[in-house]
């Protein structure tokens, strides 16, 4: 089977269209779906106890990582090392039993866990809401683009607000609010936590809401439980980061008097203003706190004669380590999420190393934190190993999963930057098509390590076949994705399977990307932003 993809792949590439470099940028030299899977097979085993930041899964993760690259010829990234030191905060928190809800001679108990979930970035050993008044504060957005301001009227100091998860354009299905039905950045719970800190608030509570946030409790269960990492930080925080079901927030609403009333459509007008629930709430969380170091893991291909501009490959290599049991199974192995992508990665890095070495340098940065908020990226992007204004591009790999080859390649955030043009071409000559995110409600430009490159201007391509198998259809694909969302997504089923996991679409991805980053490696274009980015000030910023 794999000499028969392999044909295919090799067939499409050279039937390929007219390329707008005038260079070759197409190789002979194929990514290998063994490598694929042996790594796999390797980061996500019950050995790297779920690839967890600040546990012994780090330190084999890293090694491993480290000793991959160096068999594979690359020199450290990082000077005379693999590895860039990534300070971070874990809080290992131990939220209340029960979070208490008062007021309107009302007595409200919410049950932790099946009810809310509450975390802090606070180091203290004991962090509490103590009779807190409760504000529902509508999407929690403040975004003067768009005269919009969910906080305008109160003093927040000492409150805590109540908001909904996404943003306004998702509900309004309107393209005229906010981006219509594609999430922007305020739409992302990250957004909303830091917003309700600059307002001095003192807790914030998303109601949790399975459509508009793209996933289910679960998700929200096995996500912000357990330790928290956080990177070390003198920027404003709320006492209480939470969570609440749809079920508490009716019990909330009835409390306040306001059972009958459609909060989501009173949040929708433009001049919206916050609504005092007369409830106060109460909820505390006990800390173990450490302070240390993680890594990202960091190599790198010299260029030949233009050797100081860089194309950069990322993955994340983290998952969400061991937590609450499900089904018996305690490790969350994180086969898809994102052993898969580190794993195309190797086999990217790989292929360079056996095709003419490239005229820019090539980096693969491996990074951590990921999925507590993109801390790993985030780090290297205020920390930057190489300058951000000689780095041509990034290219992520998150979670390379499919049937088999896919006849579409989805790009993340379609419309930003010309890296679009370098995928249609690349995509063109395997016989497939572009599309933009087909789910752009779901946020996902802002959930994954390119978005951090894209802050500080580096153009930087998400992409990967997710909509229409070539063998299966469109369908089964989203069948798959579906299953995969409900049941396996943060969860510890996701593992490898060497019976039932497909490589074949995972090595076609990684074929295509291989021929984007080479591409790049062996042109002296640097692709940019459109006019219309948000993106393109910073890269325009840096360059002056």
């Amino acid at each position: 089977m794999k000499n028969l993809v392999s044909l295919l792949t090799l067939i499409l590439l050279l039937a390929g269209c007219k390329s707008n470099s005038n260079k070759e940028d197409i190789s002979t030299v194929e990514v290998d779906s063994i490598t694929i899977g042996n790594a796999i097979k390797i980061l996500a085993s019950d050995d790297f106890q779920g690839r967890k930041p600040f546990t012994e899964g780090e330190e084999k993760t890293t090694a491993y990582l480290k000793e991959q690259f160096s068999k594979l010829g690359l020199e450290p990234g990082n000077g005379n090392s693999y590895f860039q030191e990534v300070p971070m905060v874990a809080i290992t928190g131990t939220p209340s039993e029960k979070m208490k809800i008062s007021g309107n001679g009302k007595n409200i108990e919410l049950q932790y866990f099946e009810d809310f979930v509450a975390v802090t970035r606070k180091t203290d050993s004991v962090v509490e809401l103590k009779n807190s008044e409760l504000v529902f504060a509508g999407y929690g957005i403040v975004a003067p683009e768009y005269g919009w301001n969910d906080y305008k009227g109160i003093d927040w100091k000492g409150k805590t607000a109540v908001v909904l998860v996404n943003d306004p354009g998702f509900e309004s299905q309107d393209s005229t609010v906010f981006k219509g039905n594609t999430m922007t950045y305020y739409g992302r719970w990250t957004y909303k936590y830091e917003e309700a800190a600059r307002q001095g608030a003192a807790g914030l509570l998303i109601i949790h809401d399975t459509k508009p946030a793209s996933y289910g409790w679960n998700v929200v269960q096995s996500s912000w439980s357990g330790s928290k990492l956080s990177l070390e930080s003198d920027a404003p925080k709320v006492d209480i980061r939470g969570w609440i079901t749809q079920e508490a927030t009716q019990k909330i609403f009835e409390a306040a008097g306001m059972g009958d009333k459609n909060y989501k459509e009173m949040a929708m007008i433009k001049d919206f203003k916050p609504i005092p629930l007369d409830l106060n709430i109460s909820v505390s969380i006990h800390n173990k706190v450490k302070k240390d170091v993680s890594k990202n893991v960091v190599a790198l291909l010299p260029g030949t004669n233009r050797k100081d501009e860089y194309i950069i490959y990322s993955a994340h290599w983290d998952h969400l380590g061991i937590g609450r049991p499900v089904n018996g199974d305690s490790i969350y192995n994180g086969a898809v999420d994102n052993a898969s992508g580190v794993a195309g990665m190797l086999a990217i890095a790989e292929a360079f190393t056996k095709d003419k070495k490239p005229e820019r340098s090539i980096i693969f940065l491996a990074v951590t934190g990921e999925e507590q908020g993109l801390l790993g990226s985030e780090y290297y992007a205020s920390h930057p190993i190489y300058l951000p204004k000689k780095t041509v591009a990034n290219i992520n790999m998150d979670a390379l999963s499919s049937p088999g080859p896919m006849r579409d390649l989805t790009v993340t955030g379609y419309g930003q930057s010309e890296m679009d043009e370098y995928a249609k071409d690349a995509a063109d000559k395997q016989g497939r098509y572009i599309i933009p995110d087909p789910v752009p409600e779901k946020g996902h430009f802002f959930r994954s390590d390119h978005f951090s490159f894209a802050k500080i201007g580096i153009p930087a391509l998400y992409a990967s076949g997710a909509y229409e198998d070539f063998a299966h259809g469109k369908d089964f694909v989203k069948k798959m994705n579906d299953d995969y969302e409900e049941n396996n997504y943060h969860q510890p089923s996701d593992e490898y399977d060497s019976n039932t996991t497909v490589l074949s679409g995972m090595q076609f991805d990684s074929q295509l990307l291989y021929n984007i980053g080479k591409r790049l490696s062996n042109e002296d274009y640097f692709p940019k932003w459109y006019d219309d980015s948000e993106f393109k000030a910073a890269r325009d910023l840096d360059k002056n």
